[in-house]
């Protein structure tokens, strides 16, 4: 399934970069909007959840939602082609 994950990273001078290599890690991603991911996994919410909470601080804000097939927007052709793709693995 296709997850969004969203993020406030509210402490300064935080470190994103192993938040980062911990999202690229769950599955195929992809990344063009500055604090959001679609990533394709077959891990659930709480469990991508598990494994970024170790690179969040408390007063840090973060989402974890799968990806519906009703979805619009703008994005560069790139991003829908990414999408379109998976299509199959988007919940009802």
């Amino acid at each position: 399934m296709i997850y969004a994950i969203n993020y406030d990273l509210n402490q300064p001078g935080q470190n994103y970069e192993k938040l980062h290599s911990t999202i690229k890690e769950l599955g195929a991603w992809w990344h063009f909007l500055g604090s959001t991911w679609l990533v394709d996994t077959g891990l659930n919410a709480e469990e991508i959840w598990k494994r970024l909470d170790p690179h969040i601080d408390q007063n840090d804000n973060v989402l974890v939602v799968g990806i519906t097939r009703d979805y619009s927007g703008w994005l560069p052709p790139k991003a829908w082609e990414w999408i379109n793709d998976r299509r199959n693995k988007l919940a009802a």
